[in-house]
């Protein structure tokens, strides 16, 4: 996580958009853009905004910044895409290559290092999963929600990271899961595993492309080359292979070649309680360590790819109340494809979204991979204040919630606990910015899910989430969240069950 606050500073956030400055009362700042586009200054739906102006029109010449941003000592080039003389697209064959490589670097530290069951192989394995077929599998939601989804992360970067797409580096991912979900391990393949693995795989390998690439710069030599390398290895470690076999690392040049957006980074330090049901102040704590991302502005007028605007948060949990269950929950969506209008005091971008939410802690577990339309919305109201709005509505082709008609144990180990869902999925997000001192929040998730994998039945539940924090000085804020999480569960052959829980986190956010 350090890392990617790291490269929230090292680039400024964007090199063309640069660091911000202390918050003081001096003039605004001049600054040419090369080239000149339309685009709002900054965008954080999720925490305080370095500025709040509004857009420049195109064409417009310089672009004046508010006292919260800095003037850039050499205006430089804001790439759309990669540069391609230096990002030139590999084969498919040497894509291909390097999927089946991260396969056999994952198995060979599940076989020697960690010794895994499952991981003693052989052709003997092999035609057992291929005469035998597909299944639901029964591990834990972590394992099947989480872990493969970052794993998929790899596949797709071996394309990604070599001149591909969004959309052509997807495949890759698909190739990678079906190896080995049939040669990689002596299970049997999983459909769960190869969706999660490929969807979610793709989500998670296009956001830590765009974080290292935000990272990498191959003008810079030395202890700061070192250091960009090593982040970006860190934050994506199939595209830090490929550069390391391919001469990339102590590559020069002369020009910027990675896109670059805008990227804000707030981090969260603090302590979490979970209730005994929906009595507020009855639970045990925990500490807790957040970082939220808001890449991309929503609110530029241009032509949009996939994941030129996304958000993130991840929330991680330590004490000894938490068991197991160090991610708390991960949350965030991407772009697909959009368009953005600009009407008075509205700045509205309406597209496609990609979806990724898990909640995995000791009192519910739910997790949705959604795809659907929405729109980002904000209204400058004010020199100092706007709303800021976001609203989506989609499908879930594969869910998970817990339920207490499913407890799997095998081989003496508690596995799924868990039923796989498909359904229907809403959200609202709501900001009321006032005067960069307070900011309220409001974020509202809804799931209508029917039963594909366990007791039939279906499913309804609401997690609401609203929130306040105070600015104390600079780039701190102090926040308090509370979360209400309720399910309804009609289950064939089973009692109803209504359950609520709710937990609140007290903590200190620090904004870059």
């Amino acid at each position: 996580m350090a890392w990617v606050c790291t490269a929230a500073f090292l680039s400024g956030g964007s090199p063309a958009y640069g660091r911000p400055s202390s918050e003081s009362d001096g003039p605004p700042h001049p600054i040419l853009l090369q080239p000149a586009p339309s685009y709002a200054v900054n965008f954080c739906l999720s925490s305080f905004g370095r500025n709040n102006a509004g857009t420049n029109e195109i064409g417009s010449g310089p672009l004046t910044f508010s006292s919260q941003q800095q003037a850039f000592v050499e205006p430089r080039v804001r790439l759309r895409d990669d540069d391609p003389e230096y990002t030139k697209k590999s084969s498919v064959w040497s894509a291909a290559f390097r999927v089946v490589a991260a396969n056999v670097l994952i198995w060979a530290v599940d076989r020697f290092v960690l010794n895994y069951d499952y991981s003693h192989i052989g052709p003997s394995t092999w035609k057992h999963n291929l005469q035998t077929g597909w299944e639901w599998d029964t591990d834990r939601l972590g394992m099947n929600f989480l872990f493969h989804p970052f794993t998929g992360g790899w596949y797709f970067n071996a394309a990604r990271a070599n001149g591909y797409s969004f959309l052509e580096s997807v495949p890759f991912a698909f190739m990678g899961s079906f190896l080995w979900e049939n040669f990689g391990e002596t299970t049997l393949p999983s459909y769960n595993d190869l969706i999660n693995t490929t969807l979610s795989g793709a989500l998670f390998g296009e956001i830590f492309f765009r974080l290292s690439s935000n990272l990498l710069d191959d003008r810079t030599t030395g202890t700061e080359r070192f250091f960009r390398e090593f982040g970006a290895f860190i934050l994506n470690p199939g595209r830090g292979l490929n550069r390391l076999f391919t001469g990339k690392m102590d590559r020069v040049t002369s020009k910027e070649i990675y896109q670059k957006e805008p990227l804000n980074v707030t981090l969260y330090v603090g302590t979490h309680w979970f209730n005994q049901g929906a009595a507020f102040g009855t639970g045990s704590g925990s500490g807790i360590f957040n970082i939220h991302l808001d890449y991309g502005d929503p609110f530029e007028v241009r032509d949009r790819k996939p994941f030129d605007f996304f958000k993130l948060r991840i929330d991680l949990n330590y004490g000894k109340n938490v068991a197991a269950n160090y991610v708390n929950n991960v949350t965030g969506y991407g772009l697909l494809f959009g368009k953005t209008i600009h009407s008075g005091n509205w700045d509205i971008l309406f597209g496609a979204f990609q979806h990724y939410n898990i909640w995995d802690n000791k009192v519910f577990e739910v997790s949705a991979l959604g795809f659907g339309g929405g729109l980002v919305a904000r209204w400058q109201f004010s020199k100092t204040s706007n709303f800021q709005t976001a609203v989506h509505l989609g499908v879930i082709p594969l869910g998970a919630t817990n339920s207490p008609n499913v407890d799997i144990v095998d081989a003496g180990i508690h596995g799924r606990n868990y039923d796989y869902d498909n359904g229907v999925e809403a959200k609202f997000e709501g900001t009321l910015n006032l005067g960069g001192r307070v900011q309220l929040t409001v974020i509202d998730y809804l799931y209508g899910l029917h039963v594909m994998v366990g007791p039939g039945g279906t499913k309804l539940i609401n997690i609401f989430k609203p929130r306040i924090a105070f600015r104390l000085f600079g780039g701190l804020r102090l926040g308090f969240e509370y979360l209400y999480f309720h399910k309804d569960d009609y289950i064939i052959n089973y009692p109803d069950v209504h359950a609520g829980n709710s937990e609140q986190k007290l903590y200190l956010m620090l904004y870059f």
